[in-house]
């Protein structure tokens, strides 16, 4: 099961937004770039404007990056998006046979790792901006990209 891919098209929006700043970036527009239908375009964008990360008006064509893309995180688009919930990143199965030892304690056992796992993404996405990503795909686009 992957997590859901509201988080990479999050950023392929506000990457839109960015590198087409001069131009009108309408959800039909942004649409053909992700390759998905406008609504769900506009259903993310919503998502992005509520988290104060897009700016759009009501009757205007397109939207434009609500702050500079050195000051948009990764980890504010995943919030942006609601991709999962605090310590929720991974399931944990319900309703172990408690009379088998392992039934009985595997959730106290796993899940402070899962925790600790889903920090550690968080962290690591904290650390990259909005404007990395845009870096890189210029980078990327002049074949320059140093992939490490």
């Amino acid at each position: 099961m992957n997590i859901s891919s509201r988080f990479a098209v999050a950023i392929h929006i506000l990457s839109v937004l960015e590198m087409n700043k001069a131009g009108i970036s309408t959800s039909d527009y942004i649409a053909e770039s992700v390759n998905t239908n406008p609504v769900v375009i506009r259903r993310i964008v919503g998502m992005l404007s509520k988290a104060g990360l897009v700016e759009v008006k009501p009757g205007v064509a397109g939207a434009k990056l609500a702050k500079h893309p050195a000051e948009i995180t990764l980890l504010d688009i995943y919030h942006a998006v609601h991709v999962v919930q605090e310590d929720s990143l991974f399931s944990i199965h319900e309703n172990s046979d408690t009379k088998c030892p392992v039934g009985k304690h595997i959730q106290t056992a796993i899940v402070p790792v899962f925790s600790a796992a889903q920090k550690a993404m968080e962290n690591t996405l904290h650390e990259v901006s909005l404007e990395e990503i845009i870096r890189n795909i210029y980078a990327s686009a002049n074949g320059t990209l140093n992939e490490n």
